[in-house]
């Protein structure tokens, strides 16, 4: 484990994601401040956030917990995401970028996940 998680591609990409979700929930309407516009920020923030505190434990199994908390975070993302857009707070090809997005942290995180299982074993 001995670097640092900012070293981690899937936190660099997570950090750049959480810059998009700002931005895109910037333009949601005011009354949606402490609805849909405060999860999804505060779900897109968890996920480089449990990837540097999984990084930071001491065991391969914590890291892989962590790891997985970041994932479900993914997936809490893709689906306001879809509701954002069923509600036209986003637009259809902007949502579509955001949700290549996810897909993309997701497999970088699913490797990561398959490559501490195969340390561990």
């Amino acid at each position: 484990m001995g670097r640092s998680y900012r070293d981690l591609i899937a936190w660099q990409k997570a950090m750049t994601f959480v810059r998009e979700i700002y931005t895109v929930t910037h333009r949601f309407p005011s009354e949606e401040r402490y609805g849909i516009t405060n999860q999804l920020r505060r779900a897109a923030v968890s996920v480089p956030s449990n990837i540097a505190e999984g990084q930071a434990r001491f065991s391969q199994k914590e890291f892989h917990h962590f790891l997985s908390q970041a994932r479900g975070s993914l997936v809490e993302i893709e689906t306001q995401l879809l509701i954002a857009k069923d509600l036209k707070y986003i637009q259809a090809a902007r949502a579509e970028t955001l949700l290549g997005l996810t897909d993309e942290l997701g497999r970088i995180l699913n490797g990561l996940i398959s490559s501490i299982k195969s340390r561990a074993a």
